[in-house]
């Protein structure tokens, strides 16, 4: 029986003393108090939409190469006697290369000009015979003139005889003088033959020095002194070439540019071009362009010229090139770091309003860069967009904003 009246009593006491701790947090507020403690807005970074210049480009990997390369060869063949260059040597247009020695052809030139000389004799004893055939067919001619004129004005006085020898002699006169005019026309036709084999074999000469067709540089030599060149004008694939020379204050990018960025570039545009083992970056143009996209990569053959005169770049060297695409003038743009996109050219953010709370808004989106975008519609300038992870927060969300760059710093 005590038991009972003593079990009544800590009962009795457990519950008087329930109902004044929850009358004493009634009134000091202590459950309140735990839950706005747990409910403190987290601290959100954002950055604001901002009107700026953009522009977007296309970045293709390519490698230098020479504006123009060849393997030089000799037009005649012959032993090298003179080589005056060597690997890396620098020549300008003209300069010259090495002298080639051929004897049978110095000879040919002699024979050439020995026969010159005999044709200029040939053509002026032909003159020399014109001439006095042209003398002796006047004075026959004269004679007969006279006689035929005493003949028809004296009938009797001259005998016939006369008259016919007279005759004789001018048309003999006349055939000597056309006989002669034809060798005079060989001779001078002999004169030019003989002057043509002479520049012809003066020109094939000529090509024993060998000179350099453009300003370039000696990348390879491939004969050295006392080597025979044979002609390079054989279709013998074999021939060998004396050197090779490059053409490098000049340099070219070629670049396989996709169908979709064809229509935007143009000649004469300006490109960069990072040259990464120079840590440097160029400028460049597009030079040309095939005008015709390959069936096959869907690609047009596209090419970048880039200054060289201090031959700083060397061809191999590889690059980053930039093409720039599209450009708008003060527009909104926006952190790509702040846009979840969701298809192309669509995305969404998350904005803190003016009571600090998140809201998410779709936007559309127009020109894209390595790190923004243009916003054509769903933002205002000024708005306050959240920076990073956007699944931590939830739509309605109480927030502390705090003002970033979009790279993080404050």
């Amino acid at each position: 029986m005590s038991y009972r009246i003593v079990r009544c009593t800590s009962i009795w006491r457990a519950a008087l003393l329930a109902s004044l701790s929850a009358a004493a947090c009634g009134i000091g507020g202590c459950g309140s108090a735990k839950s706005d403690a747990g409910s403190a807005a987290p601290t959100v970074g954002v950055v604001k939409v901002t009107r700026q210049n953009i522009s977007s480009t296309l970045e293709i990997a390519s490698e230098f190469q020479p504006y123009q390369e060849i393997d030089v060869f000799a037009k005649v063949s012959g032993y090298v006697r003179k080589l005056y260059v060597n690997w890396g040597t620098h020549v300008k247009q003209g300069q010259p290369l090495a002298d080639l020695e051929v004897p049978e052809l110095e000879q040919q030139v002699q024979q050439d000009e020995a026969m010159l000389r005999r044709s200029q004799q040939d053509l002026e004893r032909s003159r020399e015979e014109l001439n006095s055939a042209e003398s002796s067919y006047n004075v026959a001619h004269l004679t007969y003139t006279r006689i035929a004129g005493v003949q028809k004005t004296q009938p009797g006085l001259v005998a016939q005889q006369e008259v016919d020898v007279a005759q004789g002699k001018d048309e003999e006169g006349g055939a000597a003088v056309s006989a002669a005019k034809d060798a005079l026309s060989a001779a001078q036709q002999s004169l030019l033959s003989a002057r043509a084999a002479l520049e012809k074999d003066k020109a094939l000469f000529g090509y024993t020095h060998m000179t350099a067709p453009f300003d370039g540089v000696i990348t390879q030599i491939y004969a050295y002194t006392g080597a025979l060149l044979p002609a390079g004008t054989a279709s013998n694939k074999g021939n060998l070439a004396l050197c090779r020379l490059s053409q490098n204050n000049l340099l070219r990018l070629v670049i396989p540019l996709p169908e979709r960025a064809v229509p935007d570039v143009r000649v004469g545009q300006t490109v960069s071009v990072n040259v990464t083992t120079l840590g440097k970056t160029l400028q460049g143009k597009v030079a040309r362009f095939s005008d015709e996209i390959d069936m096959q990569t869907r690609t047009m053959y596209t090419e970048v010229d880039v200054p060289n005169l201090d031959y700083a770049l060397v061809p191999g060297m590889y690059v980053s090139v930039a093409i720039p695409l599209h450009a708008a003038q003060n527009v909104l743009t926006a952190p790509l770091q702040a846009i979840q996109l969701s298809g192309e050219n669509k995305g969404s953010v998350l904005v803190v309003n003016s009571s600090n709370r998140i809201e998410r808004r779709d936007v559309t989106l127009g020109i894209q860069t390595a790190d923004r975008a243009e916003i054509v519609a769903g933002l205002s300038e000024n708005d306050e967009v959240v920076l990073g992870e956007q699944d931590q927060y939830k739509t309605g969300q109480l927030v502390s904003p705090k003002l970033t760059l979009p790279g993080g710093s404050e």
